[in-house]
């Protein structure tokens, strides 16, 4: 790898590119976030082995379950917010060749700094201990939940940020078509936005003034809550999501070898998103009163239509790839896969990340059904499914990107290519298997989120030991997993050497063998406003109708701290 010169180290990656620092800076707080959410992690797999460590970091952790909000939190909410934040506007700009409003986002990084140091101190306090669903009657200290409104609302700047940018270009190119990355993260914003209402509803209507003790001093409504939260916390999912399916679309075909085999349907994907992922909250509420079954079935047929733009990603990219192994001599039916570059551990992530969403997409079809939800339903198979999806599929396809990104962002050459590679494979390994673990006892009947390790061998935990077992390898794997990849993080981050300046400057967008030039269907899809619109009012009828009953009937459960 090239070392840049004296004359050429004095030169920034900032210089020609100053949004690339906002962006560096948010990826690196994210990844902070993940570094002490995940040292919870390992404590949570060997709960669920029958081992109690958390009497060794008492007085600093008070429970199991500190640690469990902590290790949610931090891991799903901040981390994965923070490096969409960072990288989807970055690539819409370079690919736009415009400069983002960098006032604004600098706003919002540091918006979500305060909000993160606003909800951290109850968190570590034991003040906070509501999980990451902060379901009421639990009550928290009001710095967490107005720290995590804050959060939330800097996605709101940056989501303006990125409507900006798309307007302005649209300016200056009237008549053509949005280009692809553009498109997706303008669709991915504008989902965000519709679906955050919710959080934002329940935060700043119910549970800051709860907190505050100037409303609703006799209590919350529970169900009404968890409506409102549910409304952001299934699509919350596809905000996690949607960025490892803009980089899959946008890059991993180039960073394979190949090219994006078809331009238009990465845009009904991100269109389908658009409009089927708000309206499936219910699905996660079978088990609760007060909602009708006739919605809840309707929220399951919207949910089971959001698995058809997976379904089409799984083709669209596969198919890219496919085209990527035979470029580079694969022959016969697989003989593709083996020559894709499996070495490159940015592409490494991204294959085992997309080869473990396929049992995390069969799993959530079963959590969608409105039969099968009520045997899985609060078990440990849910905590099995959600590490599939966010802690693999998510996680696992960032940590590739960041391999890329990194160097990229801080013209610095990546640390030990191969301490990077075996990260990935081990992250990969020890999530398949604790993920099996976890799903195994979930169809023995071991609850989710619940403290077992000081009652392994009484009822249904005597039952599960062998998948116990697995939990407990699968947390030390993912511990020295997460040690080697934080080192070659932080390792790069913190280098003084830089790169020759050419290593710094591209951004290696695919190119595509079916592009959007002269489809009727492309410029359908272009008129944004229009399918937002229809997306708005699809939430609002299947929403409305039972949030507006709940109100009528609302009952005030008084705030309680088990913990």
């Amino acid at each position: 790898m090239a070392v840049a010169t004296r004359s050429q180290a004095e030169a920034t990656p900032y210089a020609a590119h100053p949004e690339k620092k906002v962006a560096l800076y948010f990826v690196v707080l994210g990844f902070v976030a993940l570094l002490i959410g995940t040292l919870f992690g390992p404590l949570q797999a060997l709960n669920y082995a029958g081992i109690n460590l958390y009497p060794l970091l008492e007085p600093l952790v008070k429970s199991y379950y500190q640690g469990l909000t902590l290790h949610g939190v931090l891991n799903a909410i901040v981390f994965t917010q923070l490096f969409a934040q960072g990288v989807v506007p970055y690539l819409q700009a370079r690919e736009l060749g415009v400069r983002p409003n960098l006032t604004l986002s600098w706003i919002a990084w540091w918006m979500v700094l305060v909000g993160l140091v606003m909800a951290a101190v109850p968190l570590l306090t034991d003040d906070a201990t509501v999980l990451f669903t902060f379901y009421p009657p639990l009550q928290g200290h009001w710095a967490f939940y107005v720290g995590a409104a804050l959060i939330v609302l800097s996605t709101w700047v940056t989501a303006y940020v990125s409507l900006e940018m798309w307007l302005r270009w649209k300016r200056q190119h009237p008549g053509q078509v949005t280009p692809l990355v553009t498109y997706m993260s303008v669709t991915y914003w504008l989902m965000w936005l519709l679906a955050s209402i919710g959080l934002v509803v329940e935060a700043a209507v119910f549970l800051i003034p709860w907190s505050l003790g100037i409303a609703w001093k006799d209590g919350v409504d529970p169900l009404v809550a968890r409506t409102l939260f549910w409304w952001t916390g299934h699509p919350i999912v596809y905000f996690w999501l949607l960025p490892v399916y803009i980089a899959a679309y946008a890059m991993l075909p180039r960073f394979a070898g190949g090219k994006l085999v078809s331009d238009p349907l990465a845009r009904v994907v991100f269109l389908a998103f658009l409009l089927f992922s708000t309206p499936v909250g219910f699905h996660h509420q079978f088990a609760d009163p007060g909602i009708s079954p006739t919605w809840k079935m309707i929220h399951t047929v919207l949910t089971l239509m959001v698995a058809v733009p997976s379904l089409i990603t799984a083709f669209t990219v596969g198919a890219s790839l496919e085209f990527a192994g035979r470029v580079r001599g694969g022959r016969g039916v697989l003989g593709w896969i083996p020559k894709l570059p499996w070495r490159n551990p940015t592409v490494a992530a991204f294959l085992l990340a997309f080869i473990a969403f396929i049992p995390g997409g069969a799993g959530g079809i079963v959590n969608a059904s409105f039969s099968l939800n009520y045997v899985v339903h609060n078990t440990a198979w849910v905590v099995g499914h959600f590490h599939l999806q966010v802690a693999t599929m998510v996680t696992l396809s960032f940590m590739g990107l960041s391999f890329w990104l990194l160097p990229h962002l801080t013209g610095k050459p990546l640390v030990k290519p191969g301490v990077a590679l075996a990260s990935v494979w081990l992250w990969f390994i020890g999530m398949m298997v604790m993920a099996l673990g976890l799903h195994w006892m979930g169809l023995l009947g071991v609850p989710r989120r619940t403290w077992i390790s000081n009652m392994a061998e009484e009822g249904v935990y005597a039952q599960a030991a062998v998948p116990m077992v697995f939990n407990a390898i699968a947390g030390v794997v993912l511990l020295v997993a997460a040690a080697m990849f934080f080192y070659v993080f932080f390792a790069t981050l913190l280098q003084s050497r830089r790169n020759a300046r050419e290593a710094w400057e591209e951004v290696p967008f695919a190119e595509v063998l079916s592009g959007p030039e002269g489809r009727r269907s492309v410029r359908l899809m272009d008129r944004v406003g229009l399918w937002f619109g229809i997306a708005l009012a699809l939430v609002l009828v299947v929403y409305l109708p039972t949030l507006v009953g709940l109100f009528r009937n609302m009952v005030a459960a008084p705030g309680m701290r088990l913990w």
